[in-house]
């Protein structure tokens, strides 16, 4: 083993080379140089990852958008979604909480059936309708308004009070008219088609389905208006769903038993929907790769890889770190969209998604100074805060099934 010692007697055991004093030196430092490197790599696993997930949770978004144009029904492919995400929660249930099982109450089974609606299927078909209806890049934009709708839905209910005397007050008052503003820009303003490179490859052309006639998306102003407004719709249900989350976990503290209850619910709302909706059982059939790529991908790397990761990236470091990197995924979605699925960029997007971006970081800066308050009066009183703030957190498009 190499040391930092230094000597001018020679290592009859060590190779020729090594009992020169300069190569030993040489060694040793590059030894070092390598364990500094990987201490530094250590440190940034939750950078890395976050970066990682934000790409896997774009990819979706594409996949999704060419399932769409396969013809396969988003209300299947949420119903399948939602089905693996019951089969990989339920067994990791029964490992991780054999020895304590949280009791099921009705009470506990009715929040249960409440986060799978809000958290789940409803949320899903109105984010994937949305998708079906406009462009990934005014989808994407608008889910970062999660945390906006979280704070005005909050301070409507009672459950956050509105201080405008201090600093962190004001930035939340002001980052959600930032953020609103720019959501009316994205909707009612169009402008000019920006162009900037152009690109030989089109996804959609080589996935469009001949037997299927699929009107042109987001080609008018009452599409993109329908197909924000859903996607407004989906985050005002995933606001929804996390105040009933808290509240589920304290009825039900264990993770793993919370996640497969309400995963099973929305699976089982989601099939019924289906069923009643698609009775064309050809829909059903992964008869193609795309539509099988949908669910696998969908179903066990987002419902289920992703989820956990975000879950050990919040653990690591916190909730507001985590949800800093939700932008990397809307710049991740704009290139992909452009250059792969042919849609075009105009100024009242791009506008309306930097304004919403910006308004989601004043938000976000308000809320962790309110946050290093908390915790410098009284620590216990920091849980609702942090409660609210992983709703920021998690508030990314597709990746959340409970």
């Amino acid at each position: 083993m190499v040391t930092g010692v230094y000597s001018d007697v020679p290592n009859r055991n060590a190779p020729t080379w090594l009992n020169d004093a300069y190569n030993q030196q040489f060694v040793v430092s590059t030894f070092n140089n390598m364990k500094n490197i990987r201490n530094v790599l250590q440190g940034l696993k939750p950078e890395m990852l976050m970066v990682f997930a934000q790409t896997a949770l774009a990819a979706v978004n594409v996949i999704y958008k060419l399932a769409i144009k396969d013809g396969m029904s988003m209300r299947v492919a949420i119903a399948y979604r939602l089905l693996l995400a019951s089969a990989f929660s339920i067994p990791l249930a029964l490992i991780f909480d054999r020895k304590k099982r949280p009791k099921i109450t009705w009470r506990v089974l009715i929040m249960g059936f409440l986060c799978g609606l809000f958290g789940g299927s409803l949320y899903l078909n109105l984010y994937l309708e949305a998708l079906a209806l406009t462009s990934t890049t005014s989808v994407l934009a608008v889910t970062n308004l999660t945390p906006i709708i979280t704070f005005i839905m909050a301070i409507s209910f009672g459950f956050e009070k509105l201080n405008l005397r201090v600093a962190e007050g004001m930035a939340k008052v002001i980052g959600t008219i930032i953020g609103t503003s720019g959501a009316m820009l994205l909707i009612f303003f169009k402008g000019i088609e920006i162009k900037i490179v152009s690109s030989k490859i089109n996804l959609m052309d080589q996935h469009q389905n001949q037997n299927v006639h699929i009107a042109p998306q987001h080609s008018d102003s009452r599409s993109n208006l329908l197909g924000v407004s859903c996607a407004i719709a989906s985050c005002c249900c995933f606001s929804t769903w996390f105040n009933i989350q808290a509240k589920l976990n304290k009825e039900c503290p264990s993770y793993h038993s919370s996640t497969a209850l309400t995963s099973t619910m929305g699976a089982i709302q989601a099939i019924v929907f289906a069923l009643c909706v698609d009775r064309d059982w050809n829909q059903w059939k992964l008869n193609n790769n795309i539509r099988l790529l949908t669910v696998v991908y969908s179903g066990i790397v987002v419902s289920g890889v992703m989820v956990m990761a975000i879950a050990w990236s919040i653990k690591m470091r916190d909730p507001l770190f985590v949800s800093v990197f939700n932008p990397l995924q809307l710049l991740l979605v704009v290139v992909a969209a452009y250059l792969m699925l042919d849609e075009k960029l105009y100024l009242g997007s791009v506008l309306g998604a930097v304004l919403i971006v910006f308004g989601l970081y004043v938000v976000l800066w308000g809320k962790s100074k309110e946050m290093k308050k908390k915790s410098q009066l009284e620590p216990s009183e920091i849980t609702n805060e942090s409660e609210n703030v992983e709703a920021v957190a998690m508030s990314m498009p597709g990746d959340h099934d409970n």
